[in-house]
């Protein structure tokens, strides 16, 4: 099946850890089992795990580039408009997550005037 018309567009993908990550598709690899995701932002769990002590918190941060392990891939969908932004987070890290194969991680950067 052709997907081509989906690279460029933004998606919701949810991980078998139950972290949600909204990115643009890059690309999906059949023959590897992978989905890329450029300019990502992981949202943490959002109550996914239904205890409040294992809950992942949102980052602040983007990375640049994630590959994902398709068979860690629990739901994916076309994001709509109405994804609000993760709450601020102290440290920025990568989530601890089997279904991240690699990143690339992009610092933001702050304009003084």
């Amino acid at each position: 099946m052709e997907m081509n018309h989906l690279i460029g567009q933004r998606f919701n993908l949810i991980s078998k850890s139950d972290i949600r990550y909204v990115g643009t598709l890059h690309e999906i690899n059949p023959e590897a089992s992978t989905i890329a995701l450029e300019n990502v932002m992981s949202f943490g769990s959002e109550g996914r795990r239904g205890n409040p002590a294992e809950e992942v918190p949102p980052s602040t941060s983007v990375y640049e580039y994630i590959v994902f392990r398709g068979s860690d891939v629990k739901d994916i969908s076309i994001a709509g408009e109405e994804q609000k932004d993760p709450a601020p987070q102290e440290a920025p890290r990568v989530p601890d997550d089997p279904a991240i194969l690699g990143v690339s991680h992009h610092t933001p950067i702050l304009w003084a005037n």
